[in-house]
């Protein structure tokens, strides 16, 4: 909100009005005035003509569709450029959702689950980690969050979408962002057959074919 303050005193001047011609303010208090009208619709103007650059998504194009993101700056900055710096060097591409549960949520982003890489799926990341920027968004269905081992700034590349409202993830895990297009797609994936002692290794392969910042 603008507002603008004079302290100081106004000089008394008169109008001279001619038959047949406008009225027109002479002297110093003239100027002042024009002036005072003059600034707050410059400032108006600037105002109205700044354009507001759109908000950054990611597509996550997967085997089984996509699905469209919308980032949390104003809650985890550091979380979200982390994301997005990794996307844009194609550090995504080629992974593979490697632990899905139905009703609770889906995990990607481990270079181990590239073909061909080494190392346990699920233990792989950039070679550094993220400062955890736990906040108050809720952990509801559609949510992304970051994925870490048991110190909470050990956040890297790993991430989750919830599938179902996780509650219990609250302020103990890092939400920057929210599906906003493709929960279909999210469906799809977390229907996916899985395996293993907790049954969350999907029997095929889901794979991350791209993650683009648009």
């Amino acid at each position: 909100m603008l507002s603008t303050e004079n302290s100081g005193r106004r000089s008394q001047t008169g109008a001279t009005v001619s038959r047949g011609a406008a009225p027109r303010e002479t002297g110093a208090a003239g100027s002042w005035i024009l002036l005072e009208i003059s600034r707050p619709l410059r400032l108006a103007h600037a105002f109205m003509s700044t354009p507001v650059a759109p908000a950054e998504h990611a597509v996550i194009k997967t085997a089984y569709g996509e699905i469209t993101v919308a980032f949390w700056p104003d809650v985890a900055p550091k979380t979200v450029e982390n994301f997005k710096k990794l996307a844009r060097e194609g550090f995504y591409d080629g992974t593979a959702f490697h632990r899905i549960i139905k009703g609770f949520m889906i995990q990607g982003g481990c270079p181990n689950t590239k073909p061909g890489a080494k190392g346990q799926p699920g233990t792989g990341g950039p070679g550094w980690s993220v400062k955890a920027e736990f906040n108050a968004k809720p952990h509801a269905r559609g949510v992304l969050s970051m994925a870490r081992s048991s110190h909470p700034d050990s956040a890297g590349s790993q991430f989750f979408i919830c599938h179902a409202d996780a509650r219990f993830l609250d302020r103990q895990y890092t939400a920057f962002g929210e599906v906003v297009k493709g929960l279909d797609v999210l469906d799809r994936i977390a229907s996916v057959p899985c395996s293993g002692s907790e049954r969350s290794t999907p029997v095929e392969r889901i794979a991350l074919e791209s993650v683009t910042i648009v």
